[in-house]
């Protein structure tokens, strides 16, 4: 009788979910972040600016978001060093003037840089569906995917996309989990090939309630930082187990990275005394240049694969973590969770509209139709 009477205690022990961080781990993420503005410049030392690139002449490299800050000065950086650049971005007009600018400036000093344009906008799915069927039916190798556009609307009120969820969410971490998953026929043509996805330190004092991912039912207050924050989690999250979901066999690696504090346009959401620090130390703060080294690192070291791989091997709870200073690091506590990184899982292939065994289908060569994009499946 005693055994079967635990029962019911331990299915409401299950259902009482954590519903945010706690004080401690709050404090110890804040103390993280303000750690990292005040030393990045100093852990990141040993790195030469502009970081200089390995051979990368027989790469093609989508890179989202690439019309400015960080993700410009990836785009640019692969092009000067051989690479086939995809710049994955909204405004094709304004990607198509870089593109003249830097083949100008770059005339005379080698072959004419490799770098096209594709539109994509990553607050409509029906977009991200559309760019993928694009890409995959060229029928050509795709070796590295950077995630790197990303959204942080200080102060701004909540809003939702045409697609029904918090933008954040959608455009931080929905979007780019789609594109790498519809991808996957391309970088298993590209293998060994990578999937980077441009993170924050931010993600530090992030939570993610898998029942409540659009912060809607009121349980927790939302400010920009709740949705930039965890959607950055999320994004850890989902690499995790997509990283482990990746049969060796396939060739492709999965890696976040973190570019350090870069934009100094942060700060208004942030604790006071982060903001005095912000404010105070703009020595500290990383030009895009520099932010872009993490980044650059994760995509062509030849060591990353081999790095991800040992996590593999070992069961690690979490894909590999690059910081700033380009060297693995620990995400959060939180990010370490495994169970909700599986419920983080079924919950984002629910929201993109494709089926949760998606990932194994396309690895065995299947189609899979998604709900997005004009498919209905």
């Amino acid at each position: 009788m005693a055994t079967t009477s635990s029962h019911p205690k331990e299915e409401v022990k299950k259902k009482k979910k954590k519903e945010g961080l706690g004080w401690i781990e709050w404090a110890r993420g804040w103390l993280y972040l303000v750690y990292e503005m005040l030393f990045q410049r100093i852990t990141a030392s040993h790195l030469q600016n502009p970081m200089p690139l390995p051979p990368v002449n027989d790469l093609t490299c989508i890179v989202t978001g690439s019309t400015s800050g960080i993700g410009r000065e990836i785009a640019r950086q692969l092009a000067e060093a051989g690479a086939h650049v995809v710049m994955a971005v909204r405004n094709t007009k304004a990607a198509n003037e870089l593109i003249q600018k830097w083949q100008n400036e770059w005339t005379g000093m080698g072959l004419p840089l490799n770098i096209e344009v594709m539109e994509l906008d990553l607050l409509s799915l029906d977009s991200v569906v559309r760019f993928a069927e694009a890409w995959n039916a060229r029928l050509g190798p795709l070796h590295v995917l950077i995630n790197n556009a990303g959204i942080f609307s200080i102060g701004e009120p909540q809003k939702l996309s045409k697609d029904g969820y918090e933008e954040h969410l959608q455009v931080n971490h929905l979007a780019p989990a789609l594109l790498s998953v519809l991808l996957l026929p391309s970088l298993i043509r590209g293998s060994p090939s990578r999937i980077i996805n441009l993170n924050s330190v931010m993600h530090y004092v992030g939570f993610v309630d898998t029942e409540d991912m659009n912060v809607v039912s009121g349980k927790r207050k939302y400010t920009s930082l709740v949705g930039y924050s965890s959607s950055k989690l999320a994004q850890i999250m989902f690499s995790s187990v997509l990283h482990k979901r990746l049969p060796a066999e396939s060739g492709i690696t999965v890696a976040c990275v973190s570019p350090g504090i870069v934009q100094t346009n942060v700060a208004r959401d942030l604790p006071k005394i982060v903001q005095a620090a912000y404010h105070l130390i703009p020595y500290f703060i990383f030009s895009a240049q520099e932010g872009s080294r993490s980044a650059l690192f994760a995509a062509t070291d030849p060591q990353v694969p081999e790095y991800c791989e040992l996590l593999k091997a070992d069961d690690w709870p979490v894909c590999a973590f690059i910081s700033q200073d380009c060297r693995p690091t620990n995400p959060s506590e939180e990010a370490h969770n495994v169970e909700t990184s599986h419920e983080v899982w079924e919950k984002t292939f629910e929201m993109i509209g494709l089926p949760s065994d998606a990932v194994e289908r396309l690895i065995e060569g299947e189609e899979v139709a998604c709900r997005y994009g004009g498919h209905k499946g």
